[in-house]
């Protein structure tokens, strides 16, 4: 827009005075008007020429033809005869092909109903996969800790598993008040108010743990009071700094996983997780376990084939995995067994080696399942299991 200013007139002029009289503050003073006459010249740009269509675009005269206002939305289109055209109606094969059309069902509906097997809604409903730490925050916060009370007590330490449900039933456990004689009632440490012979049981029990220990001779895996020699005196060393380590928590009561006779040496698993031993001890989990078997006298293939043949022990006729004879070596003058059985029976490897008419000097377990007795770990020492130690042993923790 351009403007200009033509004429500006002043009908009066001003005077300005330094300091006013005192004549002229008593008397009135009326404002000056200022009176200018204004003139401006605005134009406007031309307006803009209308696209011009191509030669063989056509126009459908009927279609172009709207009321003032309204919105012209153009459908450029090809007619009958080849030619295209402009109208402001979309063509009909068009909205035919729309009208016709079916939805298409959503590919992951599908997906979830094939894998849920039909039962699309439950799948939908299903709690989401979430990572390892927010299910460990959710076990400890928020899941129902809520378990068997003979368990209960033999996790926080208190006996064994039956000799804890012998207390219940003696009626010397009580629930938030009451006598319980059903070790089979669900209570929660951490809600409950538990207490045997009047001591209360500590609202929080103490983890899991798992401990590999190299057991020596003369150790017997037994949690009797009257054993000077069990192998749950080698773990002392590991009560004592337990308060230091696990500050508030009640001091677990450890098992052995399975058992080693006396004279027998190397791998025992230590733990107060009771699922897990009765998984790795039963015979159903199939976990191999590999002894080394120190023999007398001279080994022959005679020997070796009537140990693989087997022997029948308790009614069971028990045959090893495998028997292979260990190269000789001179800092061990007597020959060593190598044999691997998986049912674990009673002195099942003294029965094989006794049955094939030898007899061990000693005899020494190394492995059992994917773990094998580390070469560092002494007589009488223990190492706590990682995870993926218990992996190897099979277990899903």
């Amino acid at each position: 827009m351009a403007a200009s200013l033509s004429t500006l007139h002043l009908h009066h002029q001003l005077t300005f005075f330094r300091k006013p009289s005192l004549s002229l503050l008593n008397k009135s003073i009326r404002p000056t008007r200022i009176t200018a006459s204004l003139e401006f010249n605005i134009t406007f740009a031309p307006p803009k020429p209308k696209p011009k269509l191509p030669a063989n675009l056509q126009t459908d005269a009927a279609s172009l033809s709207l009321p003032p206002g309204q919105l012209f939305i153009p459908w450029i289109v090809r007619g009958e005869d080849g030619n295209l055209k402009l109208q402001s109606n979309p063509p009909a094969r068009l909205i035919h092909a729309i009208a016709d059309a079916k939805t298409q069902p959503k590919k992951k509906k599908d997906k979830v109903k094939k894998e849920s097997g039909g039962n699309v809604k439950a799948k939908l409903e299903a709690e989401p996969t979430r990572s390892k730490a927010a299910r460990r925050f959710y076990n400890e916060n928020f899941r129902d800790q809520a378990q068997r009370l003979s368990k209960v007590l033999a996790a926080a330490g208190v006996a064994s598993r039956r000799s804890s449900e012998a207390l219940i039933f003696e009626g010397k456990v009580t629930v938030n008040g009451s006598v319980c004689n059903t070790p089979q009632t669900r209570v929660d440490p951490g809600r409950d108010a538990i207490y045997v012979n009047g001591n209360r049981l500590p609202k929080k029990l103490p983890p899991k743990i798992y401990i590999a220990l190299n057991k020596p001779k003369g150790y017997i895996c037994s949690l009797g009071e009257k054993e000077s020699k069990s192998v749950m005196c080698l773990l002392d060393d590991y009560f004592l700094s337990w308060d230091k380590r696990n500050p508030g928590l009640p001091k677990p009561r450890l098992f052995t996983v399975g058992r080693l006779d006396v004279a027998t040496t190397g791998l025992i698993i230590v733990t107060n997780d009771g699922d897990f031993a009765q998984q790795i001890a039963h015979p159903s989990s199939n976990l191999s376990k590999e002894y080394i078997a120190t023999v007398d006298g001279v080994v022959s293939k005679r020997h070796l084939f009537a140990i693989s043949e087997g022997t029948v022990i308790e009614g069971v006729h028990c045959a090893p995995d495998s028997v292979e004879l260990l190269p000789h070596q001179p800092d061990r003058p007597r020959p060593r067994l190598r044999i691997v059985v998986h049912e674990g029976r009673n002195h099942e490897v003294r029965e094989l080696v006794k049955n094939a008419g030898l007899e061990i000097h000693s005899l020494k377990r190394v492995r059992i399942g994917g773990f094998r007795l580390p070469s560092d770990l002494g007589l009488g020492k223990h190492v706590e299991l990682k995870q993926t130690d218990l992996k190897t042993l099979g277990w899903k923790c």
